[in-house]
């Protein structure tokens, strides 16, 4: 029996997994997800590694993996570090069997990962840094516009006429949003275009990785923004593409899930190298 953390440290928050592996059977015991908000992410990452050591009744002795991916190669109590890109993809096969894709938005890019069923990276695209396709821009227009973040999925699919944002650099489409709400455009057509904007980048770098057909889980700190995932689905019947995109409550965790995971094929290597050298 293994026990393994994956601790995924992204640009706005800090996620913790726990997992159990018996007889090569994974269960996941704890999570934990905190909003960085200017705090420390390696404290956050501490914080987070005792948090699902005390939800799963756990000492820190008992965990023989402890896994990073994101920006946690620094942490100093890991035992190993993980791209992301494999991370995501292990962790959304995970959340969901027999997906053919994974769609990762975050703060601050996205990308869009083809994967086999095992969550081996067969092929990927990301956004550029500047792009305006990412959720800290999204949280930063909702907050020009007075709106809650939970409120953006509903207005946006409210909308009856979305006024498509064109701009691909973050700071001339926030340009563009100020220059439509100083027309008169209401904030759910304002919403909506920025999604059908983001949506139609997304599904480029989906036809670029290859993908013509099966099921894309969006994965991320966006993962749950309804009016995002249904614009998404827009641009695919747009684009003539067979591919279903779908969410899972639990998907913001998917890096973190991945890292446990391979944190445990890992120990489970290592285990029978120093087996087989000590026979």
């Amino acid at each position: 029996m293994t026990y393994t953390i994956g601790i995924d440290i992204g640009s706005g928050a800090v996620k913790s997994a726990l997992f159990r592996v018996k007889d090569g059977e994974p269960e996941w015991l704890a999570k934990r997800c905190e909003r960085i908000r200017r705090r420390d992410p390696m404290t956050l990452a501490q914080e987070g590694r005792d948090g699902v050591l005390e939800d799963a009744g756990l000492a820190q002795g008992d965990i023989d993996y402890i896994a990073t991916t994101g920006e946690g190669e620094n942490v100093k109590f890991s035992t190993g570090h993980f791209y992301s890109m494999t991370t995501h993809a292990r962790g959304g096969v995970f959340l969901h069997p027999g997906a053919n894709a994974v769609v990762d938005i975050g703060a601050l890019n996205g990308r869009a990962i083809y994967v086999d069923p095992r969550g081996k990276v067969l092929a990927y695209k990301m956004t550029s840094q500047c792009a305006s396709g990412s959720g800290q821009f999204l949280e930063n227009i909702a907050r020009y516009l007075g709106v809650a973040v939970e409120e953006i999925g509903p207005l946006s699919q409210s909308s009856q006429n979305p006024e498509k944002c064109s701009s691909i650099c973050a700071v001339l489409a926030e340009t563009d949003v100020i220059n439509m709400v100083s027309r008169g455009i209401a904030t759910p057509d304002v919403l909506k275009g920025i999604h059908l904007s983001m949506a139609s980048r997304i599904v480029k770098l989906l036809k670029v990785t290859g993908i013509k057909q099966g099921t894309a889980l969006i994965t991320g700190g966006l993962a749950l923004d309804s009016g995002l995932l249904a614009a998404i689905q827009e641009e695919m019947v747009n684009e003539k593409i067979s591919v279903t995109a779908i969410s899972h409550p639990d998907s913001i965790y998917a890096g973190a899930i991945g890292a446990a995971l391979w944190g445990a094929f890992r120990h489970a290597k290592l285990n029978g190298l120093q087996e087989r050298a000590a026979a």
